[in-house]
């Protein structure tokens, strides 16, 4: 099957070209060769984008397919139990309607740590099987990190997370992980060839990650704004080490409904990172509850433009720049040779991020969805 987009404002992942054609053969992007299609889609007055990525979710059963119908093609997950896990990874290679997968599989924490209690309140209202929400492997010392990260890579996780939060900004103080287990977690996963990320809320907790020499901090915090200078000299360590962030405004929009303060720190704090030079990665913490899945990356763009990011660079965090962290090298990005994973909206939200909720068409390697 080949598709013809015609005449269509592409956003590439990285740039703009007010008009294109972009030719989809099978499940690859190819250079348009003048010969017939046997679909053509009319692009005039829409923008192609890259198929969005969200680089921190939770996915239960029914959370891919939500997910593509908002365009998300591709969901970094960050704790998924093994049995669940197994049945998602399952469904996204041998499906074209869902999203596609990476994750981290079983996170790192100490006994007792977050999010035990969280996964305790919520098992019965989360879906799936028993063994989407069931006990899990946690870690009491450095000694047990080589031991950890390997049992990971048997269970097929791609990258580490590592949970360094004492519970302060939460409902009451948990176990955590310290300076040395964190570390050599770190190691463990370096030797493995995996990446780590820390789950973090406070910036002490983001000071003891970057020490632990973490690839990426799992959120921005929202204790301490630029001005503080703690979060000063924080923002030019993780400028310096090059660390990314994932941002999660739209999580930390839902847990502070009651602290608009909150939110607006850590807006503040994405905002510093950014103009630091710091890789931003849009991803929402999405659940089976709020934010959603898909619906919640679109408000994270919509925070992410009021953080002070233009549109067009909101749309790089969520396409190419998160790819290139992930080494996802096959996606992120509209160009001969690549999946063809790509989203169509009416307008240009290059100009208007909330273009990206007007969605006409979405392909998942190639596949043209039913809307």
């Amino acid at each position: 099957m080949r598709t013809l987009i015609r005449d269509v404002r592409l956003f590439d992942g990285t740039r703009v070209l007010e008009r294109a054609d972009v030719l989809i053969d099978g499940a690859t992007i190819v250079e348009p060769d003048g010969r017939d299609a046997d679909v053509m889609v009319d692009g005039i007055g829409r923008t192609l984008l890259p198929g969005l990525i969200d680089a921190h979710t939770h996915t239960f059963d029914g959370d891919l397919a939500t997910a593509l119908r908002y365009g998300v093609t591709t969901e970094l997950d960050m704790f998924c139990l093994p049995g669940n896990l197994a049945r998602q990874r399952k469904l996204a290679a041998e499906r074209d309607d869902v999203a596609d997968l990476r994750s981290a599989g079983v996170l790192a924490t100490a006994p007792g740590g977050h999010p035990t209690g969280v996964m305790t309140a919520m098992a019965d209202q989360l879906p799936g099987a028993p063994d989407a929400v069931g006990p899990f492997d946690t870690i009491s010392s450095a000694a047990e990190a080589e031991a950890f990260v390997a049992a990971r890579v048997a269970e097929g996780s791609d990258y580490l997370k590592i949970v360094i939060d004492d519970g302060s900004t939460g409902w009451s103080p948990v176990p955590t992980l310290g300076r040395d287990t964190a570390t050599a977690l770190v190691e463990a996963a370096r030797a493995a060839g995996l990446r780590s990320i820390a789950h973090v809320a406070t910036a002490a907790d983001a000071a003891i990650a970057l020490d632990a020499g973490v690839d990426g901090l799992g959120h921005v915090w929202s204790d301490a704004a630029p001005g503080d200078p703690a979060a000063d000299r924080l923002i030019e360590r993780i400028a310096a080490q090059d660390v990314f962030v994932i941002t999660t405004l739209a999580y930390i929009e839902v847990v502070g409904e009651n602290d608009p303060g909150r939110a607006q720190r850590a807006k503040r704090v994405a905002d510093a990172l950014h103009r630091a030079g710091v890789p931003l990665l849009t991803g929402t913490d999405a659940t089976p509850f709020a934010p959603g899945h898909g619906d919640g990356l679109h408000r994270e763009l919509e925070l992410l433009t009021g953080a002070g990011l233009t549109p067009l660079e909101a749309l790089t965090t969520s396409t190419s720049v998160t790819a290139d962290r992930f080494g996802l090298t096959d996606r992120g990005r509209v160009a001969p040779g690549l999946r063809a994973d790509l989203v169509l909206v009416e307008g240009d939200p290059t100009r208007d991020i909330t273009a990206t909720r007007d969605i006409r068409d979405v392909w998942r390697r190639g596949v043209r969805q039913s809307r």
